[in-house]
């Protein structure tokens, strides 16, 4: 129970973080997503290896760093935290955040930065926090975070940057709660969890262990 709750609370602060920065347009608004992603995985890292995303925890089922009978448990958590967070934040900044790709680019250039970034981030959180090479490293949380906020400034004004199923999933109901948008949720919800698919196999590729 503390692995799915400790999901919970992490997915929770991350989704709340991002719903509040966006309503309140914060300039920085990155650095408080990507800086809040680092505490929660080192407050969390130890007990259900912070992954917050799940994308991330399909890479790591397919990696053998995730049991099979804890995919579920964990995706619900996520889920769950995710969505409520964006509810409070919503409550608290009283707005939403009706996630969707730049309709000033083509439709490709939003699935590649959600693929590719997501990619990135599931890559990074296989080698930092599972491979034996890095074993009782004390960055990992930094890695995890730094990679967000740079997937954040670089592709979210073109996608949404999203790069996170449960990310997507919350803000849509959201806003579809609110009656502001949540028309792509599925886009949030297949394309992040590709890009997860592949990073397990690229991690393999990699030699890693």
């Amino acid at each position: 129970m503390g692995k799915y709750l400790t999901e919970f609370i992490g997915t929770f602060f991350l989704v709340l973080t991002i719903t509040l920065c966006v309503i309140t347009k914060q300039p920085m608004a990155p650095l408080a997503i990507g800086g809040t992603l680092a505490v929660m995985v080192f407050m969390g890292g130890h007990i259900s290896g912070g992954h917050y995303n799940p994308a991330v925890s399909v890479a790591a089922l397919l990696r053998g760093a995730l049991p099979a009978s804890e995919i579920i448990p964990y995706l619900v958590a996520q889920t769950l935290g995710g969505s409520i967070g964006a509810l409070v934040g919503n409550f608290i900044a009283g707005g939403s955040v009706p996630i969707a790709p730049n309709p000033d680019v083509p439709l490709l250039s939003s699935i590649l930065v959600e693929f590719l970034f997501t990619f990135a981030l599931a890559l990074t959180v296989l080698n930092v926090a599972t491979a034996k090479g890095t074993e009782n490293n004390s960055f990992y949380g930094l890695a995890i975070g730094f990679m967000v906020m740079c997937g954040a400034f670089a592709g979210g004004g073109i996608s949404g940057g999203a790069f996170n199923p449960a990310v997507g999933v919350g803000l849509s109901i959201g806003a579809l709660i609110e009656g502001t948008g949540g028309n792509w949720i599925l886009l949030y919800i297949i394309v992040p969890l590709a890009g997860g698919v592949f990073a397990s196999y690229a991690f393999k590729l990699q030699g890693n262990e």
